[in-house]
């Protein structure tokens, strides 16, 4: 693991990261924030996972998070969305290839090579920060926004004993179901769509996959909303489930990160609370 940046920010240490992943076969950026603690210390853990076009600088240049991630001593993990690199195949399109990894394991050429977010967020990434950060793997909780909202609740679902709490900001809640889901899932794992239920959190829901609670915050004036997110399938899917969600309907809000860094203190403090118990 190579450090590239290191800034104190808010009585912590903001750091960026990278390293060759075995999983994608490439290089893998990534950021940290490790607020101030006592020595031997191990600190809860929120994984927070990127849209559509974005990397791990967005939220981390613009997320608003580390004051709360240092009021409640919370370390922030923020992925790639994608493997990177000259030889990583690539789509014209904002919403396939680079930048649109989906948070899947892709099973067709030519994007299986390196396509394998789901085990690089699942397994790579978590044995690497395991290993070099102050972390309690045992209070982990995960967020993310739009595409990144996706593979928060999805994760969250497949994973249901390694999260104490799942977030997230405008998810799109059933890839299967609009036009970014069906090219990117089918893209990357072909047209079997009984291969893409395992990506999908709504299907997931109906299959039986539980959370013990859920935070949603999704703008009213989001212009992906209803073509793209379709919130109201994961509102009448968790009711259908049981499961207490919190899905929160803000006025006046849009997907940007305006939005998103409105409400982060909010998702953080509920983390936290889930990630002392």
């Amino acid at each position: 693991m190579e450090q590239i940046s290191a800034v104190r920010s808010h009585g912590g240490t903001q750091g960026v990261y990278s390293h060759q992943s075995s999983a994608t076969g490439t290089p893998m950026t990534f950021s940290v924030f490790v607020p101030d603690h006592q020595p031997g210390a191990k600190l809860p853990v929120l994984w927070y996972l990127s849209g559509l076009t974005c990397t791990h600088a967005n939220v981390t240049e613009k997320g608003e998070f580390r004051a709360a991630c240092a009021e409640h001593g919370i370390i922030l993990i923020a992925p790639d969305t994608s493997p990177r690199g000259d030889d990583v195949p690539d789509d014209e399109g904002y919403d396939f290839g680079k930048g649109a990894g989906f948070y899947v394991d892709a099973t067709q050429a030519p994007w299986s090579t390196h396509f394998q977010m789901r085990s690089y967020i699942e397994q790579e990434l978590p044995a690497l920060i395991a290993q070099q950060f102050p972390v309690d793997m045992d209070r982990q909780g995960i967020s993310g926004h739009s595409m990144g909202g996706h593979g928060a609740l999805t994760i969250g679902l497949r994973l249901g004993n390694r999260f104490r709490s799942v977030s997230a900001f405008s998810p799109i809640v059933s890839p299967i179901n609009c036009p970014w889901g069906e090219k990117a899932l089918g893209g990357y794992l072909g047209p079997d769509q009984a291969a893409w239920r395992q990506y999908d959190a709504c299907a997931l829901i109906e299959d039986g996959a539980r959370l013990p609670d859920l935070l949603i915050d999704q703008g009213e004036a989001d212009n992906f909303l209803h073509e793209q997110l379709k919130t109201g399938l994961l509102v009448m899917a968790a009711r259908k489930a049981g499961i207490p969600a919190t899905i929160r309907m803000q006025p006046g809000y849009d997907h940007s990160y305006y939005f998103i860094s409105s409400f982060m203190a909010d998702h953080v403090a509920w983390h936290a609370e889930r990630l002392k118990r």
